[in-house]
């Protein structure tokens, strides 16, 4: 496993790893797994660092791109997979597999039915390529008896990367749970006392949603003004927290969508829209403490007939976020799919208060769209 930082080389790493064993391995079959068949395609075997651009042009026969199918003279075969669906990797038997950022793998499964297929040869392996997150799947992979873990920062690979992008990654990011992670590949544990942890999201993921008795669009208007200043003063406000949820048919919550951005009024109210009209929804729930009036004013230039609800926070965040965190606890919520920058927020909310960094904007829009569609009457939580 590489466990390492942004541009430290991990999808070169991987390339390189499948490209010599194929080339020295005639007939060999390997698997290339990603998040999704357009990353496995993209960035895996058409990206700049990709087997595409590791592979001598005279060692390729045949590239299908639509197939995901890549055949070497000498008979060596590379077939993409997609994370999303684990299923297709039952069946096919494999020398060898790359599997690419594994942290971001939407259905974990897929990991264990690769290794079902791990059967070929004398000594079948897989390289994993990722920037860390604690999810169960990586600290499984890095505890595993035998396994090799590589660790690298971004700045390991200065030599070859601008150094202005690197400035401005020090400058924005250096001391940062997301610079400690992201850029340093540090496995970041769960904050003490955070009212939600990596493994029980883990544990609450779905792939899809069943039908929706009812569905709203969550809004927390950002207290900043969005992207301010010039040059190297250039700065940017906090997010805008759009977050799509809602009631199952069963009686069941669910978190569908993180649509939060970081642009102008006009751009942030047409996102919402946007979710509304997707997930067919009933009602958006937006809070009043930065402007109410300007808010509702706002979203009405994107629909002047989609139904808004106002709603104050006169208490801090945390308190209006522990009732939902109490319905994770109780098996009621599910996300479906990967949330990560909102999960991200909501793993570093603790009873003391937020530790990270800027406005937990996300996980607030969560917030207040469960609590509409848990308690069904503003009244008792419109105070909180």
């Amino acid at each position: 496993m590489a466990l390492a930082g942004r541009g430290w080389g991990k999808t070169r790493t991987g390339a390189e790893d499948v490209a010599w064993f194929g080339c020295k391995t005639a007939g060999a079959r390997i698997a290339i797994i990603a998040p999704t068949f357009q990353d496995a395609r993209d960035t895996c075997v058409e990206g700049e660092s990709g087997l595409l651009a590791v592979l001598p042009k005279v060692c390729i026969d045949t590239w299908n791109r639509s197939m995901g199918e890549l055949v070497l003279w000498n008979g060596t075969r590379y077939k993409l997979f997609s994370a999303t669906e684990p299923e297709r990797l039952r069946g096919p038997q494999h020398h060898r597999a790359w599997g690419d950022e594994v942290a971001a793998w939407p259905d974990p499964s897929a990991w264990d039915q690769m290794l079902f297929g791990l059967r070929l040869g004398t000594h079948p392996q897989v390289i994993a390529t990722t920037t860390p997150k604690p999810t169960p799947l990586i600290k499984r992979i890095v505890r595993t008896s035998g396994a090799m873990v590589t660790r690298g920062s971004t700045f390991d690979n200065s030599d070859n990367l601008p150094a202005g992008t690197l400035a401005h990654l020090r400058d924005k990011y250096e001391g940062t749970r997301m610079g400690r992670q992201e850029l340093f590949a540090e496995l970041l544990e769960d904050v003490q006392g955070a009212l939600w942890t990596t493994g029980a999201l883990e544990e609450c993921r779905l792939r899809g949603a069943p039908d929706m008795q009812r569905v709203v669009v969550a809004v927390d208007p950002s207290g900043t003004k969005g992207t301010t200043g010039v040059g190297k003063n250039k700065k940017a406000g906090d997010d805008i927290g759009i977050v799509v949820a809602g009631k199952g048919t069963d009686g069941r919550f669910y978190v569908l969508e993180d649509a939060s951005c970081n642009l102008s009024p006009e751009g942030w109210a047409q996102r919402v829209k946007e979710a509304y009209d997707r997930w067919a929804a009933d009602r958006v729930i937006a809070e009043s403490n930065f402007g109410g009036a300007m808010v509702e004013a706002v979203l009405r230039t994107a629909d002047k007939h989609i139904p808004v609800k106002m709603v104050t926070a006169s208490r801090g965040k945390i308190v209006r976020a522990e009732p939902i965190a109490a319905l994770y606890e109780q098996g009621k919520v599910s996300h479906c799919g990967i949330l990560d920058a909102l999960e991200d927020q909501m793993c570093a909310m603790t009873g003391a208060g937020y530790a990270g960094e800027g406005s937990p904007d996300r996980a607030d829009a969560m917030v207040w769209a469960l609590t509409e569609l848990s308690t069904g009457e503003a009244s008792i939580w419109d105070n909180l």
